[in-house]
């Protein structure tokens, strides 16, 4: 394993920016940032043994203060959407900041991805990791209690990729983080990842009202285009008549997968036409599959690359979107003094 540390630029008040590279035994390397902690490159070896970058990010820091895309991005302190961007607990009504029309989008400002973290390296034997740690404030985006939280990027020999995730707050709270990488496994400048395949363990999704938010409803997937239980293009059903997919433009929903809670799981699997694969294990109850519909057509990227919608997918593992409202669903309140913990790792093989 190795570890290598450089410059990447200097944020708002002149904090220099460090980018932090985890390197394993079979030239794997992810790259992430301490501003924001975003993870900026997946490089990993196909079938022929070249290397390729399966994530898509930026070059530079100035595209990381705008990040609209949320490339690579660590959400908190609630990934997803709440609806009517509030929520109770213990008997109070909390408002959060509406920036995704009358509802609240991945925590709001500041945005956990467009804020500095200190962080600390650890190198074993076969793994390297970097950990982010940051104190997010009471009442911070409008959430209560004093929250202390890490997030752990881990590289191990067996090309696994860990996202650690560990917090306590001093009040009770609710937590759901989340990250936002975007992946085409056949280098991140390659085009659409229509012709990936796909299979999710999950039989039921989140159905939603048109705005994206849960309604609390749980239905199958058999017999729909969401159908990911067996192996399937991403692109053989994406455009079907169908609600979910109108209201996303594309897969933007959240899958529950079949496994007991807490228990950690494969909750999917992806291929590219080049051969790479990628797993994703989780204890998280849920996971969101977006197709990245909502990409700007010539966005530019890392290495001059241009993107475009649907030019790569994310797998954000979380608690159900709008969990904090909907008290069937799996809770995401954490309790004043206990600790979170949680683990989702992306394994990659050719």
């Amino acid at each position: 394993m190795g570890i290598t540390e450089k410059e990447f630029g200097n944020a708002d008040g002149g904090r220099k920016v460090t980018m932090i590279t985890l390197t394993n035994n079979n030239g794997m390397k992810v790259s992430c940032i301490d501003y924001g902690a975003n993870v900026v490159s997946v490089e990993v070896p196909d079938g022929s043994g070249k290397i390729k970058d399966v994530a898509l990010g930026f070059d530079n820091l100035p595209q990381y203060e705008t990040n609209f895309p949320f490339f690579g991005a660590f959400i908190g302190r609630h990934a997803n959407r709440i609806g009517g961007a509030s929520f109770t607990l213990n008997g109070k009504t909390y408002e959060l900041e509406k920036n995704d029309g009358k509802n609240n989008l991945h925590g709001g400002t500041p945005g956990y991805h467009k804020v500095m973290y200190d962080y600390k390296t650890d190198e074993g034997e076969g793994f390297g990791a970097v950990s982010f740690t940051r104190v997010s404030s009471d009442m911070e985006q409008g959430y209560p209690g004093k929250l202390e939280f890490s997030v752990t990027y881990k590289l191990t020999d067996d090309n696994e990729f860990f996202m650690i995730y560990d917090a306590v707050s001093d009040k009770d709270t609710i937590v759901n983080f989340t990250n936002h990488s975007y992946f085409n496994l056949d280098g991140h400048d390659a085009g659409e990842v229509s012709n990936h395949k796909v299979k999710i363990n999950a039989a039921k999704y989140t159905v939603t009202a048109p705005d994206l938010i849960p309604t609390g409803e749980l239905a199958g997937v058999a017999g729909t285009p969401l159908d990911f239980t067996s192996e399937k293009r991403i692109g053989q059903d994406i455009d079907a008549d169908f609600d979910a997919l109108k209201y996303g433009g594309g897969y933007d929903l959240n899958y529950v997968i079949d496994k007991p809670l807490g228990e950690f799981a494969l909750a999917a699997t992806a291929i590219g036409e080049g051969g790479i694969k990628m797993e994703v294990y989780t204890d998280l109850p849920g996971v969101q599959f977006y197709t990245g519909n909502n990409i700007g057509q010539g966005l530019p990227g890392k290495n001059g690359a241009e993107y475009g919608p649907r030019s790569g997918f994310c797998f954000e593992t979380q608690f159900f979107p709008n969990s904090c409202n909907i008290e069937s669903f799996p809770s995401c309140v954490l309790e004043a003094g206990k600790k979170f913990h949680s683990e989702t790792m992306y394994k990659f093989s050719k």
